[in-house]
């Protein structure tokens, strides 16, 4: 007994001794998760950064949604949440009850741009009334049609993708065209995976969905934009129309929001000043739009100055132009 009793105190003596070694070689990771809009520019910068450190720090780049990104982030799960929206009042609590306390930081903005097939030629230009029409709970079901929104447009079945529940872009075009957050019919194909969504209205001739710009840029030849028509015509979503504020309601900034003791961890701090200082550049890279000079110097002063929280108190950003949302973080 005392023999075998020997032998197993040194077999956890010595798996001790290896486990501390193994930690303790272990190489620093940054663990990121979120939004589908805001991974291309992540990712982006992800990988420049690990090229630029050798692989001294691994980033994870994962895609749950915004929604499913916080959860992860209030948890202590993840050093960093991407998010196409600010954080929710029910986040805000989550985070507070668990102790996590953060910076955010706005990176970009996004034209979340509404798209139909290439095939299709009887629409160009549609009104938020329209597709609000489209996409409002009441319509599940019932508007199944083409010339059920506008009788000029023909006696077609319409086929409708977009975000799923847990998707911040999801969150901003309910909000912003049916008037509240998550409000929707059900009856669409749904996806976290934004090139779900670009394959499925690119293989239907009856196809409409919506998902952020970057993603109708890089399938232009797959998918067609729309002009929304906000009260003021049908504006394009551009470079011209995010910046002077035309494309409206659907521009949004765009977010990282960085956990402040993760923050202390080897690699992240490291990891939040190269986004701050290479991601204007790979933003546009990615085809969103950055954020003037000063935002991201300010995003960096509020991360060492150790500015917590929000301007948003929990409530969406809907219409906010880029002036408007600099203002808001210089105030924090």
């Amino acid at each position: 007994m005392l023999k075998l009793l020997g032998i197993e105190i040194v077999v956890v003596v010595l798996g001790g001794l290896l486990g501390g070694v193994s930690v303790a070689n272990a190489e620093p990771i940054v663990k990121i998760d979120g939004s589908s809009t805001v991974y291309p520019i992540t990712e982006a910068v992800a990988e420049d950064f690990q090229i630029d450190n050798r692989g001294a720090v691994k980033v994870t780049v994962g895609i749950s949604g915004t929604g499913g990104g916080f959860k992860k982030f209030c948890r202590g799960e993840i050093d960093i949440a991407n998010a196409s929206r600010p954080i929710s009042k029910k986040e805000m609590d989550s985070c507070k009850t668990a102790g996590v306390q953060y910076v955010e930081m706005p990176v970009a903005y996004d034209a979340l741009t509404v798209v139909v097939n290439p095939r299709n030629d009887w629409v160009k230009a549609i009104t938020v009334a329209e597709l609000k029409k489209i996409w409002e709970p009441d319509a599940q079901g019932k508007i199944t049609r083409w010339n059920q929104v506008n009788a000029a447009w023909p006696d077609d079945p319409i086929n409708l993708y977009g975000p799923g529940a847990d998707s911040g872009t999801f969150d901003y075009f309910t909000e912003a065209i049916v008037g509240k957050a998550k409000s929707s019919r059900g009856d669409f194909t749904a996806s976290e995976d934004d090139n779900v969504l670009v394959q499925g209205v690119a293989s239907n001739k009856n196809g409409l969905g919506f998902f952020g710009f970057a993603y109708y840029s890089e399938n232009q030849k797959k998918v067609k934009a729309l002009a929304v028509d906000g009260g003021q015509g049908g504006i394009i979503p551009s470079i011209k129309t995010v910046e002077d504020g035309s494309y409206q309601p659907l521009s949004r900034p765009i977010f990282i929001y960085v956990n402040i003791k993760a923050a202390e961890k080897p690699g992240v701090k490291e990891f939040v000043e190269f986004y701050m200082q290479k991601g204007p550049a790979l933003v546009k890279e990615v085809k969103y739009f950055p954020l003037p000079a000063q935002a991201y110097t300010t995003n960096l002063e509020h991360l060492n100055k150790k500015k917590l929280g929000t301007v948003f108190s929990g409530q969406p950003a809907v219409g906010l132009k880029i002036d408007e949302l600099l203002k808001r973080e210089a105030s924090l």
